[in-house]
């Protein structure tokens, strides 16, 4: 990244976290991976029950491993032995201490688009943990909401099918076909446009592309 792009990641991130707050979002932003890694272990207390969801971004600052490592009670459904262990532990993470996701579009007025396959992060988005600590990347942040629900649609969830078997119009050339397929990962979108209780929701964001 240039040391344009940087500046430029950072005057936006200051802005979209101080309209987040605006709406009842905690929020900051950090200009780098490892900054953004000590923020979200600071926000996490030691002992809480942590489960996450789909966060490709929270993985590449590394914050599953140090959950992991850590001081903490981690709810990792990668580890199941078998689909039933799988589902239970994804059931669980619905009241964990602190869910752990990503976002898949901001929008800079401060609302959040994130769109699913089968609705278990949307659901813990909108209910159940004490606490929701979203990672973002700057390059989720779109100046609409109208331009947030299209990168959800046309850039994050085909450029996510290709990590998954099933064939998809998406899958297959890479750009949204609006389809009703058994495959689908579009069948769920949810548009956060304001934290209530306040501060549940809380959002690193961080000047780096990060995820889809």
């Amino acid at each position: 990244m240039t040391q344009w792009e940087q500046k430029y990641y950072d005057k936006r991130g200051q802005l979209l976290a101080r309209n987040l707050e605006s709406r009842h979002f905690q929020a900051c932003y950090c200009a780098n991976r490892q900054d953004a890694l000590e923020k979200a272990l600071a926000w996490i207390p030691e002992g809480s029950s942590v489960g996450w969801g789909g966060a490709l971004s929270a993985q590449q600052i590394g914050l599953m491993d140090a959950v992991k490592a850590g001081p903490y009670r981690a709810i990792d459904r990668d580890m199941a032995k078998d689909p039933q262990e799988r589902e239970r532990l994804v059931r669980q993470t619905l009241l964990a201490d602190v869910f752990i996701t990503g976002a898949n579009a901001l929008s800079m007025d401060g609302q959040m688009v994130n769109i699913d396959r089968m609705g278990n992060r949307l659901a813990a988005i909108n209910y159940g943990p004490k606490t929701v600590l979203v990672i973002a990347g700057m390059n989720k942040a779109v100046d609409s909401l109208e331009a947030a629900v299209t990168r959800a649609r046309t850039i994050a969830a085909p450029m996510n099918k290709q990590r998954f078997d099933g064939k998809t119009p998406c899958e297959i050339t890479g750009v949204c076909g609006d389809c009703k397929s058994e495959e689908c990962i579009c069948n769920q979108i949810l548009i956060t446009r304001r934290c209530r209780p306040g501060g549940r929701i809380k959002f690193i964001l961080v000047g780096e592309n990060l995820g889809f």
